[in-house]
């Protein structure tokens, strides 16, 4: 799973439209078009066509990379959730989360987790909901700061379900 994909998937579940996702990545310090949205939405037409084929990972009209897909998830906590206080010691500039490939997917579920409001129970249902049960002290170390002594690494499956689970709540 790719962040177009992650990106696409999030956009289905909170069901949010093209000029809404425009003022997301506004309010998480990324300027975007429309146009911008929707080729980080669209599939290349050839991909189409090999996806029936065998199983490839999709490409999309514009490759959304770490630093635009932070952005989004700082915008929609932005959004949810309203401006954030800032007190005169702290710094105006985000530091990035996703240090890496392998760290996207807890970053993801970090961040939808802190703009929905949702409390570790509420994601165990969203899972439970999807199929996929985990425990408590599971999910615990899917959500640590990476580098912790428990952390635990998210796969794509986990991501994909909590995804998944999102939408059959907001959407079903």
């Amino acid at each position: 799973m790719n962040n177009n994909d992650r990106l696409v998937r999030l956009r289905y579940a909170l069901d949010i439209k093209d000029n809404d996702m425009v003022e997301i990545f506004k309010l998480g310090d990324k300027v975007v078009t429309v146009k911008d949205i929707q080729q980080l939405l669209k599939k290349t037409k050839q991909d189409q066509e090999d996806a029936e084929e065998e199983h490839t990972e999709n490409e999309y009209v514009k490759a959304c990379d770490n630093a635009t897909l932070e952005a989004f998830l700082n915008g929609l906590i932005v959004f949810k959730r309203g401006k954030k206080e800032e007190s005169s010691g702290e710094s105006k500039k985000h530091q990035s989360m996703i240090k890496n490939d392998r760290s996207v997917n807890n970053v993801l579920l970090k961040k939808v987790k802190i703009a929905l409001t949702l409390t570790s129970d509420d994601m165990l249902d969203i899972l439970d909901e999807a199929g996929v049960y985990i425990s408590n002290s599971e999910l615990s170390a899917v959500l640590r700061k990476e580098g912790q002594r428990n952390y635990k690494e998210c796969g794509d499956r986990y991501a994909r379900n909590f995804l998944k689970g999102l939408a059959l709540r907001y959407r079903g």
